[in-house]
Protein backbone atom coordinates (compact mmCIF):
# COMPACT_ATOMS: atom_id res chain seq x y z
CA UNK A 1 0.00 0.00 0.00
CA UNK A 2 1.07 3.43 -1.05
CA UNK A 3 0.98 6.19 1.71
CA UNK A 4 1.60 9.52 0.25
CA UNK A 5 3.80 11.86 2.11
CA UNK A 6 2.74 14.68 4.50
CA UNK A 7 2.64 18.24 2.96
CA UNK A 8 2.61 21.54 5.30
CA UNK A 9 -1.23 21.08 4.82
CA UNK A 10 -1.30 17.74 5.70
CA UNK A 11 -0.67 15.01 8.23
CA UNK A 12 -0.41 11.16 8.69
CA UNK A 13 -3.34 9.97 10.90
CA UNK A 14 -3.67 5.95 12.28
CA UNK A 15 -7.55 4.94 11.41
CA UNK A 16 -7.31 2.35 13.59
CA UNK A 17 -6.16 4.31 17.16
CA UNK A 18 -6.03 8.04 16.34
CA UNK A 19 -2.41 8.16 16.42
CA UNK A 20 -1.19 11.74 14.95
CA UNK A 21 2.32 11.65 16.16
CA UNK A 22 4.60 8.06 16.12
CA UNK A 23 4.91 6.51 13.02
CA UNK A 24 7.52 3.80 11.49
CA UNK A 25 8.66 4.76 8.51
CA UNK A 26 10.18 2.31 5.45
CA UNK A 27 11.85 4.37 2.74
CA UNK A 28 14.19 3.03 -0.13
CA UNK A 29 16.71 5.69 -1.02
CA UNK A 30 19.17 5.91 -3.93
CA UNK A 31 21.71 8.72 -2.65
CA UNK A 32 25.64 9.84 -3.19
CA UNK A 33 27.50 10.65 -0.19
CA UNK A 34 30.68 12.58 0.51
CA UNK A 35 31.98 10.82 3.28
CA UNK A 36 35.36 12.58 4.62
CA UNK A 37 37.22 10.21 7.08
CA UNK A 38 39.15 11.89 10.05
CA UNK A 39 42.73 10.78 10.69
CA UNK A 40 41.70 8.31 13.11
CA UNK A 41 39.56 6.54 10.04
CA UNK A 42 36.17 7.54 11.34
CA UNK A 43 33.55 8.46 9.10
CA UNK A 44 31.03 11.52 8.60
CA UNK A 45 28.99 12.36 6.05
CA UNK A 46 29.39 15.98 4.73
CA UNK A 47 27.32 16.30 2.02
CA UNK A 48 24.26 13.69 0.94
CA UNK A 49 22.20 14.17 -2.50
CA UNK A 50 19.55 11.96 -2.83
CA UNK A 51 18.96 10.88 -6.03
CA UNK A 52 15.43 8.81 -5.79
CA UNK A 53 13.19 7.98 -2.42
CA UNK A 54 10.33 5.62 -2.42
CA UNK A 55 8.02 5.56 0.73
CA UNK A 56 7.61 1.77 1.31
CA UNK A 57 5.25 1.92 4.36
CA UNK A 58 4.52 3.61 7.53
CA UNK A 59 3.32 1.65 10.58
CA UNK A 60 1.65 2.89 13.45
CA UNK A 61 3.86 2.54 16.36
CA UNK A 62 1.22 2.62 18.45
CA UNK A 63 -0.89 -0.27 17.23
CA UNK A 64 1.50 -1.54 14.66
CA UNK A 65 -1.17 -1.17 11.93
CA UNK A 66 0.39 -0.86 8.38
CA UNK A 67 -2.51 -0.28 5.90
CA UNK A 68 -4.31 2.31 8.60
CA UNK A 69 -2.61 5.61 8.29
CA UNK A 70 -4.15 7.95 6.37
CA UNK A 71 -3.23 11.44 5.40
CA UNK A 72 -5.39 14.38 7.23
CA UNK A 73 -5.52 18.13 7.16
CA UNK A 74 -3.55 19.53 9.69
CA UNK A 75 -4.95 22.04 12.49
CA UNK A 76 -5.20 25.80 10.96
CA UNK A 77 -3.93 24.42 7.62
CA UNK A 78 -5.22 26.91 4.35
CA UNK A 79 -7.16 24.45 2.65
Amino acid sequence: MSVPEPTAETRWRCTLCGNLTRFDVTRSSRVVEYVHLDLAGEPKVEEREVLSETLESVRCRWCNAVDQVELVDRPGAQV
